[in-house]
């Protein structure tokens, strides 16, 4: 049985868990914004795991984090292996906190550099019987991994007329033998 100052740190360590709210965006869509609440002791690979599953990324994708302060000034790089300031298993989010990143920019794209910027919107209460990370809010489509940009226009087609079938030629430009 514990004594009563452990019994108070344990609930200490249990309660005092930080829990941080993120913004995540991408660069140029209006239409994409996803919300994650997350602990502060994750690791940017746990993170990383988590996002790769939320977006249906390929797993063998080599993707880095990329720490920006509050003016978007690059500040460190994280990757898969340390790339100078740390790998992705090392580092916490904590850790990105107090050294003044405020966004993490999720490179998901290397070659072409595409990037989901997710933005430290503040801090929120631990809910005790929630699961971390976790996704609070969302809305428009997943990005794809290998697309050449996000295409957020599919948002705002209007649907065709119900019973209604769209061709993409017009009767004149059938092809051979569908005329």
């Amino acid at each position: 049985m514990l004594h009563e100052g452990a019994q108070e740190r344990k609930f200490y360590l249990i309660y005092n868990v930080m829990i941080y709210k993120y913004k995540a965006s991408i660069p140029g869509s209006k239409v994409f914004m996803r919300e994650y609440e997350i602990k502060g002791e994750t690791s940017l690979y746990k993170l990383h795991d988590f996002l790769q599953n939320d977006f249906d990324f390929a797993p063998d994708q080599m993707v880095a984090f990329r720490g920006l302060d509050e003016k978007g000034k690059f500040r460190s790089e994280y990757g898969l292996f340390d790339m100078g300031d740390g790998s992705m298993d090392m580092i916490t989010v904590e850790k990105t906190i107090s050294k003044g990143e405020i966004t993490l920019s999720y490179v998901f794209d290397l070659r072409k550099e595409r990037v989901i910027n997710l933005t430290l919107m503040g801090e929120v209460e631990l809910s005790p019987r929630a699961s971390y990370p976790r996704l609070v809010a969302e809305k428009g489509r997943n990005p794809e991994q290998f697309a050449n940009g996000y295409d957020d226009q599919d948002q705002y087609a209007e649907p065709s007329e119900e019973g209604a079938e769209e061709s993409l030629f017009l009767d004149e430009e059938l092809p051979e033998g569908e005329e």
